[in-house]
């Protein structure tokens, strides 16, 4: 009996499945409009607690998010990932919010605020301390950067994103890109260290 010969495999390509994703989402499938959601919160809500600095406000400002996503899936057409658009509506929809926010009670009064959950204890209670007291510090050093600095830092450097992808999410050239982290992690040093 002659072999049959392999048919090639051919994947969809990401960008294929993204926009079938969002024609499915813009027709009103609920289905599809949840797995966009599943598998995008998590990266949509880092990024907002990120940007506003704390988990109330990233909370809501995730939820308008998607709101957003809703309502204008149909306007995304493929020229890049559907993360990357979804990126795009993130940080614009959180410039826009957080620029109109009233001014912030400083993070140490929002501490004393906010209930403070036991630890669990660790392996190493001191490391467990000194992590936690890096995050404290790295936030407080993190609100001070000037929000473009602010945006590209956290793009690149805490949610991963390529050179590329934070220029089309922030529509800006390459260049800018590379100038504004490198800018904002000489800020964000700068700000760690006088925080110690």
């Amino acid at each position: 009996m002659p072999a049959t010969p392999a048919l090639p495999l051919t994947l969809e390509p990401p960008h294929a499945a993204d926009a079938d994703l969002a024609r499915r989402c813009a027709r009103g499938d609920d289905e599809a409009f949840r797995e966009l959601y599943v598998r995008h919160a998590e990266l949509v809500f880092n990024l907002c607690l990120r940007l506003a600095g704390e988990r109330e406000a990233a909370a809501d400002l995730a939820q308008e998010v998607f709101l957003r996503v809703y309502r204008h899936v149909g306007r995304f057409r493929g020229g890049s990932t559907l993360r990357t658009w979804i990126y795009r509506v993130a940080v614009n929809h959180c410039r826009s919010r957080l620029a109109r926010r009233r001014p912030e009670v400083s993070l140490e009064a929002r501490r004393e605020r906010e209930p403070v959950e036991p630890v669990a204890p660790g392996p190493d209670p001191e490391a467990v301390a000194a992590g936690a007291e890096l995050e404290r510090r790295l936030e407080r050093a993190l609100a001070t950067l000037p929000p473009a600095f602010r945006e590209a830092v956290v793009l690149r450097d805490l949610e991963g994103l390529t050179y590329e992808e934070i220029a089309e999410v922030l529509r800006l050239p390459s260049g800018t890109v590379r100038s504004r982290i490198a800018r904002g992690r000489e800020a964000l040093r700068l700000a760690l260290e006088a925080t110690r």
